[in-house]
């Protein structure tokens, strides 16, 4: 458990730019940065970064919050985790108990397998750098590939035993359980028993995003590759690990990506090493698979600008082919750049320095269109093959996002293919026309799916309530969405502006003089009539600010956007943010009347909610009441007095309530 005084602390040195261009490309936009949300499926920059605040947010998708609600939905960790996170960004020391064994059996299986992987990634460490065969063997083969010891320690590059239990042996000795070790894949077990995966491999460790290390890869060495099918064995899927998500050397390459404003994607483990050793760090790997869309989107929040650099063979070839639409559906520009025969970017990068690597790229790198062009329909006579080829790079334009791009492409197509252009605009607009109405249909699907599952197990996003309000007065008070919105404002307003006083020096029945502060104002208020929040947490939310009211330096927004309770932190880290604030032209506009004026007025349009919904309910039961002539009565004379306290409340609120 982390305690307050050190959330305190973690918070008080937290920077929300620092921790949000971890993951986000920011641009400065005014008095705050903007850029791609990390959330949704962004073409254009919405999602913004307060530093005066401390808070970013989607004008989109509604994400953001402060830095740990951030880290929570980024990296799918706890809210403990996203503290730590932060607490190591900023040197920040955490005091927790040793824990039991019985909490270490209750910690979440995501935590027990980053342990579990980051034990092992400095188990492979140590077996190279220090076991007599980890010396002689594995760093012998990183040495005879020219990489050298600072690349090996950046990378975090082990090696594996060859006996298939040492891992196993050695992790089971430290505490560590087997039902995590064959989770991630570190050991496998058959009906024999549990044994090593890598055993006799130097180990390449994937470090995801923001550091942790979420699996690896292990290589067999070159004399055991002949006649071997898998010279590379990966870690499965997992909970923490699916390799539609990661890309290699992300963690190493994303602060150079943003520098240079371009990633160069490879194949494979050592072309992203030689190249870091070669000087060129904005480098990733796909590892040989298909490009996913979620791997695409998470370049793209570091730079629009990708070369695709595989070797000059028919194989390379594929590569560049492969998921090239969905890089420029995605808004990227997609360059080629095919090294000449014999060389990848791993042996290339061993022949030349970073500069001549660099200016070979600059001189031989080509815009997908032309690589497409020259590689499909350059010197193919036949017609048919002609014609689809042309129909290819076509379609290949329609999925760009900017039209301007897409007519700039096409045009320059035009020309090159000796084809009107008005012909080729006919067939793009075919492709766009066709695209819209596919996605349309998924939609129509996947609406059709949530639909089917909303009506077996009920809709699943409804709001938790409490029990309804008692108004003595007025009867039973229900809730909609004008209910809820004015609560919600009322709510806002508490955790905004709680501490504020309102009304100073105030005498009271008894003859003594207060001051009242926001919170204490609408506490008191509602108490009169025993009234409540539907939301519980609401009223956990007033209850707080009332009781640290007096307490020095009390802020409530600072105060419950840090709470321990991260529901709390997060539904004030919404309510505080304003799109007034952090959006075009970042002005706040001013309450109506003053904060006083707005309270009050909360305050009475809730009441004349309650009382509009009294007087419903009661003009409901006369319909029902037949020949009783006594409840008929009886109704009549609430519905009279109802009516009474409705147009008291509508003087007040059509009146200047300054006092």
């Amino acid at each position: 458990m982390i305690d307050r005084a050190t959330i305190e602390r973690i918070m008080d040195a937290t920077n929300i730019v620092d921790v949000v261009s971890e993951f986000v490309t920011l641009r400065k936009a005014g008095v705050n940065y903007k850029g791609l949300c990390p959330f949704h499926d962004d073409k254009n920059p919405s999602f913004m970064v307060s530093p005066a605040k401390n808070i970013c947010h989607c004008f989109v998708c509604g994400g953001g919050g402060n830095a740990v609600n951030f880290l929570m939905r980024h990296e799918q960790i706890t809210y403990p985790e996203a503290l730590r996170w932060l607490a190591q960004k900023y040197n920040i020391e955490i005091q927790e108990k040793e824990l039991t064994d019985e909490e270490k059996q209750e910690q979440s299986e995501r935590e027990s397998m980053f342990i579990v992987n980051e034990w092992a990634m400095k188990y492979f460490e140590d077996v190279l750098n220090n076991h007599e065969d980890g010396k002689a063997i594995g760093k012998q083969y990183f040495r005879s590939r020219g990489i050298r010891d600072d690349i090996i320690a950046k990378f975090h590059l082990g090696f594996a035993l060859s006996n298939r239990q040492s891992l196993y042996t050695e992790a089971t000795s430290k505490g560590y359980q087997e039902e995590f070790l064959v989770k991630t894949g570190l050991c496998i077990r058959n009906e024999r028993g549990a044994y090593d995966r890598y055993a006799g491999r130097v180990i390449f460790p994937w470090l995801n995003v923001s550091g942790k290390v979420v699996a690896f890869g292990g290589r067999l060495l070159d004399s055991r590759t002949k006649g071997v099918a898998q010279k590379y064995v990966n870690s499965p899927d997992s909970e923490i690990y699916h390799k539609e998500r990661e890309l290699y050397g992300l963690f190493q390459a994303k602060r150079a990506i943003v520098k240079e404003d371009r990633v160069y994607m490879v194949e494979g483990y050592t072309d992203v090493i030689a190249m870091h050793q070669c000087g060129i760090e904005n480098v990733v790997a796909n590892s040989g698979t298909a490009l996913s869309d979620y791997q695409i989107r998470l370049l793209h929040r570091f730079t629009s600008n990708i070369t695709l650099l595989y070797d000059g063979d028919d194989a390379g070839i594929h590569a560049a082919m492969r998921g090239t639409d969905m890089l420029l559906a995605e808004g990227m520009n997609v360059k080629v750049l095919l090294l000449p025969d014999g060389d990848d970017p791993d042996s290339f990068s061993r022949k030349h320095t970073a500069s001549e690597f660099k200016e070979y790229i600059e001189q031989h790198q080509t815009d997908f269109i032309a690589f497409k062009t020259k590689l499909t329909v350059e010197n193919v006579d036949d017609p048919v093959k002609r014609s689809e080829a042309m129909s290819g790079i076509v379609k290949s334009i329609s999925v760009i996002p900017d039209p301007i791009l897409r007519s700039t492409y096409l045009s320059g197509f035009s020309q090159s293919m000796g084809i009107k252009e008005q012909t080729l605009i006919n067939s793009m607009n075919n492709y766009i026309r066709k695209g819209i109405e596919e996605k349309e249909k998924e939609r129509e699907r996947e609406q059709n799916r949530n639909d089917a599952t909303e009506a077996i197990a009920g809709t699943p996003n409804a709001a938790p309530q409490s029990a309804p309000i008692h108004a003595e007065y007025i009867g039973i008070h229900s809730i909609d969405e004008q209910t809820r919105e004015i609560e919600r404002m009322l709510i806002k307003t508490i955790v905004r502006d709680g501490e504020k006083i309102i009304y100073d020096d105030v005498e009271t029945d008894n003859g003594e003089r207060i001051s009242l502060n926001v919170a204490q104002y609408i506490a008191l208020d509602l108490g009169q009539d025993n009234l409540t929040f539907h939301n519980e947490l609401y009223n956990r939310i007033l209850a707080e600010a009332v009781e640290h009211s007096g307490e020095p330096g009390f802020t409530a927004e600072s105060y419950f956007m840090r709470h321990p309770d991260i529901n709390v932190s997060t539904l004030a880290t919404q309510l505080v943010i304003d799109p007034h604030q952090l959006g075009k032209g970042f002005q706040l506009k001013e309450r109506e009347g003053g904060l006083r004026q707005h309270v009050i007025h909360l305050v009475l349009d809730l009441r004349m909610d309650i009382i509009e919904k009294r007087m419903k309910e009661i003009q409901a039961q006369l319909r029902k009441a037949g020949n009783d002539m006594d409840h008929i009565k009886e109704l009549l004379t609430e519905y009279k007095d109802t009516q009474e306290l409705r147009d008291a409340l509508a003087k007040q609120l059509g009146n200047d309530l300054a006092v």
